[in-house]
């Protein structure tokens, strides 16, 4: 009952109904709990069973084509080739089967690694926990742009908003509070409560869960359970819709070809049956849709490997297109591992050591420690550290780490190191009120009460804003000043200069009775303690990725919110280019969006930038045709996620509705994982190219050799039957292994494709013409000089299939370096997969060619040595023909690339 009636109970009577506390539950006790009512999840959505995944795998026009040649060649009595063909269908389905269930393995390990997290307090103190192991009495924190895990009583709350339109439709987000409501109040109007799946939009707030898994709102309404992502990308959309008007061509064509050998040629109907059925499904590309999802699955997972996880597959394509990479400066460029370097009060500059997040170190001041007896300025500083404050330091078996935001645990550091009282020096203080920060003001504002009850204000933020809030400044002897401004932005840039991160903090003190902090009175009230810099070192890997990027024709841009000085000298250290040049978002503002749009294409560094300059950034470059990857974290930034071509978002310190808005998530919040990304997103394409690439001129060749025969009225070179085994044991084993192939060589170093490259290139048409006439020569050829030695029928057409084999083969290493040379110890090499696929066909073909039982099946005699030979040799003709002509291209493409450059 009280589950369903919190929202109208007082906080005190929640905490006691649900056995907690708000200093939440034991550790001991959340475990017992989960094993009383079971993980945090929403029921599984129902899934297709296996049998009818399988038979779905015969829900296909080409599979519908071979049944009914099937049927037919049963009535005629053709029982090999009726049970050939049977034996195909279910090879087929069988491999399709095997493919869509390592697809959604693939998926479903991407889910998994995207599961969300939610702070909490357990044992008395904040923790990060997963969202599926919270129990009924936890009590939850969030802020902006956190999606809620369960349901939830409030406890506190300020600011608070919550978009609740994905369980009650109001699209326009909803106040929230601690106050109970009516018990019989609608869904919408639970002002007190916080749902799950529900987006906070604004504030802060604590919450004690009252409802997991299938008992909170969302959970007993259906259809509001997680989608499973369907494998596919435009360009796999692309490919199946040319597909579907093949197929349709190719049986238009085939009914023609029956027609006429039939009434014109007068052939005899059940080989000329067979002959059509060969050519449709040599012609049709029935695995290219099946190749193209493993190969896409594959690419997920590698990207995934390189804590890059796709949430919206587009962005795979999109990837291999980009451009410009908009990126934060903080914890993506930088090790976001923040430690106080300086000090800056009136009369001094302060250096600050230690390591990491421990909050041990000294405080010097020329060449000494500093002693905060002598210096009472370092306990206001280690006041306003450690009160306006909202993270916890935690000693684990690594270190010191921080739970929440690393420059707050570096101020933290800071208190601890002042006051050398330990991770949390004020926790005898009480929090009254605050302000949370928000990137509209810009800084964030604290009220407390002290043991001996006097009530103090602290503020930290951006300079310009608490400056802007400040009537006077502290001096030596506890002295106030009038502000010198001047003095204060002149510090800032001495310490932005030196790559420092400056926030400004400030004091005031609180009446009595002050129990609410209110913005508007904030304004010519505080006086200002000094400044604060922190170092955020560049990651070594950074530096690497973004001349990689560089390298590849992709330009780096970094985003930030800090100082035009820091941000310049990150810069510098990472390699960006144009560092002379420092937009701010004042400049932005003073732009229209032609003037942006050229400045923008011309600057690396966007300083003192707020989420709605991140926007019209994305809109101004992409005005100019680039193809734009921006990054994330904060709820605010959503839109410009959404805008750009590929949002990216923070995994560690990315908000749900970052992550929601981005098409990838960063696992590790690291920019070499872009760069990465970008690799692999260029792999990804250029393996679907290469299995269209290979495909399509294959069974160009098995097709266009039947066609002739039939047109020519000559004997078939290759039987029905055994183009059935051809495409059944090639096209399907050989095409996969292109899923699995590495990044080539100077991946990295080409510019960025066109985003409205079409499907069938000049290039592509022009390789399926080539090789389908050299396959239709080879093939002939053998096929005639078979004839000319005397052989048997049986045994030509044996050296025929063999031949179009071997050049399948052949074929493949080639399509494996479509921008570079095939004939290197790399390219030789390949990768297990390719001779693993390489291997299996040709133990298949010599089982087929030599052994008894599949002669009698396939109509095949054995191969002299010698000929066989030859068939080898004309394949490696065949290779340095195609190869030559490549060489060629790609000659006459970089001579004509660098007359365009003189």
């Amino acid at each position: 009952m009280m589950q369903i009636s919190a929202h109208s109970q007082p906080v005190e009577t929640c905490l006691s109904a649900f056995e907690t506390t708000p200093e939440g539950l034991t550790q001991a006790e959340a475990l017992r709990r989960i094993g009383r009512d079971g993980p945090n999840l929403l029921p599984e959505p129902p899934r297709r069973g296996a049998l009818v995944r399988f038979l779905l795998q015969f829900h296909n026009v080409l599979i519908y084509v071979l049944l009914a040649a099937a049927l037919v060649t049963g009535l005629l009595q053709h029982w090999v080739d009726t049970g050939v063909i049977l034996a195909v269908v279910l090879a087929n389905a069988v491999i399709g089967f095997i493919q869509e269930g390592r697809a959604e393995q693939a998926m479903e390990a991407i889910r998994d690694m995207l599961a969300p997290h939610s702070s909490v307090r357990r044992d008395g103190r904040r923790q990060t926990v997963e969202a599926a192991d919270l129990v009924v009495g936890d009590i939850v924190i969030l802020e902006a742009g956190d999606r809620v895990p369960a349901d939830l009583r409030l406890i506190s709350a300020r600011g608070l908003k919550a978009e609740e339109a994905v369980l009650t439709g109001e699209s326009v987000p909803v106040d929230k509070g601690t106050a109970p409501v009516a018990e019989d109040a609608a869904l919408g109007d639970r002002h007190s409560m916080l749902f799950s799946g529900t987006l906070v939009a604004a504030g802060t707030a604590q919450g004690v869960v009252t409802a997991t898994g299938a008992g909170t709102e969302i959970g007993r309404i259906s259809g509001m359970l997680q989608e499973v992502e369907v494998l596919t990308t435009p360009l796999v959309h692309q490919m199946n819709v040319f597909s579907r008007w093949l197929t349709l061509f190719i049986l238009i064509l085939g009914a023609s070809l029956l027609g006429y050998g039939y009434f014109v040629m007068h052939m005899d109907f059940g080989g000329l049956f067979m002959a059509v059925v060969g050519l449709s499904v040599a012609a049709i590309p029935e695995g290219l849709p099946a190749v193209l999802t493993i190969t896409l699955a594959v690419g997920v997972r590698a990207m995934a490997g390189r804590n890059a996880i796709v949430r919206r597959l587009p962005a795979i394509e999109t990837l291999g297109s980009v451009s410009v990479i908009c990126s934060d400066k903080t914890g993506t460029l930088t090790r976001n591992e923040m430690m106080v370097a300086s000090l800056a009060a009136a009369d001094h500059v302060f250096s600050v050591g230690g390591n990491g997040y421990a909050p041990e170190g000294a405080v010097r001041w020329r060449e000494a420690d500093a002693n905060p007896a002598d210096h009472a300025v370092l306990m206001d500083f280690a006041a306003a550290a450690g009160l306006c404050n909202d993270a916890v330091l935690q000693q684990a078996d690594q270190g010191w780490r921080v739970e929440g935001d690393p420059m707050e645990g570096a101020l933290m550091a800071l208190a601890g190191k002042i006051t050398r009282d330990g991770a949390d020096p004020f926790a005898a203080w009480a929090r009254l009120d605050e302000i949370p920060f928000d990137a509209a003001h810009r800084y964030m504002a604290v009220l407390h009460q002290a043991p001996d009850g006097a009530r103090a204000l602290h503020v930290k933020g951006a300079p310009e804003a608490v400056l802007a809030l400040c009537r006077d400044q502290l001096e030596p002897g506890d002295r106030r000043a009038p502000l010198n401004t001047s003095f204060w932005f002149r510090q800032v840039e001495e310490l932005a200069n030196e790559g420092q991160r400056v926030i400004a903090v400030a004091m005031a003190p609180a009446a009595a009775g002050e129990d609410m902090l209110d913005m508007a009175n904030l304004k010519g009230r505080l006086t200002l303690i000094g400044l604060i810099g922190l170092i955020d070192p560049p990651r070594e890997e950074a530096i690497a990725a973004v001349a990689d990027c560089h390298a590849a024709g992709i330009g780096v841009k970094m985003i930030t919110g800090d100082h035009a000085a820091t941000a310049r000298a990150i810069g510098e250290r990472i390699g960006l280019k144009n560092c002379d040049r420092v937009l701010t978002g004042a400049d932005i503002e003073a732009m229209d969006d032609s003037d942006l749009a050229a400045a923008a294409s011309e600057t690396d560094i966007f300083a003192r930038t707020s989420p709605k300059h991140k926007l019209r950034l994305v809109a101004a470059l992409q005005s100019r045709g680039l193809t734009v990857a921006m990054t994330g974290d904060g709820v605010n930034d959503a839109p410009a996620l959404k805008r750009a071509d590929a949002g990216i978002a923070m995994g560690q310190k990315g908000s749900a509705a970052a992550k929601e808005a981005a098409e990838l998530v960063l696992a590790d919040d690291n920019f070499a994982s872009i760069a990465a990304a970008v690799r692999e997103g260029r792999t990804v394409y250029d393996n679907i190219k290469k299995v269209i690439s290979w495909t399509l001129p294959t069974n160009g060749g098995e097709a266009i050799t039947i066609i002739v025969a039939l047109f020519a009225g000559m004997p078939l070179p290759i039987t029905a039957v055994q183009i059935l085994w051809v495409n059944l044991i090639t096209a399907i084993t050989l095409g996969i292994a292109l899923a699995f192939e590495r990044s080539e060589e100077g991946t990295m170093r080409r510019p960025p494709r066109p985003r409205d490259e079409p499907l069938l290139t000049g290039n592509l048409v022009w390789t399926i013409l080539l090789v389908s006439f050299l396959c239709l020569v080879a093939v002939f050829g053998v096929y005639s000089y078979a004839h000319d030695q005397g052989y048997s029928e049986a045994l030509s057409r044996t050296m025929a299939m063999n031949m179009l084999v071997v050049q399948e083969i052949f074929y493949l290493f080639f399509i494996r370096n479509i921008y570079g040379t095939s004939l290197t110890w790399q390219a030789v090499k390949g990768t297990p997969m390719v001779w693993a696929s390489v291997l299996t066909v040709t133990a298949a073909q010599f089982a087929v060619t030599y052994l008894p039982p599949l002669q009698r099946v396939f109509g095949t005699e054995a191969v002299p040595f010698r000929d066989g030979v030859l068939i080898v040799a004309i394949g490696v003709v065949f290779f340095a023909l195609i190869e030559i002509e490549k060489q060629m291209r790609l000659a006459f493409r970089a001579r004509n690339g660098s007359l365009r450059k003189g």
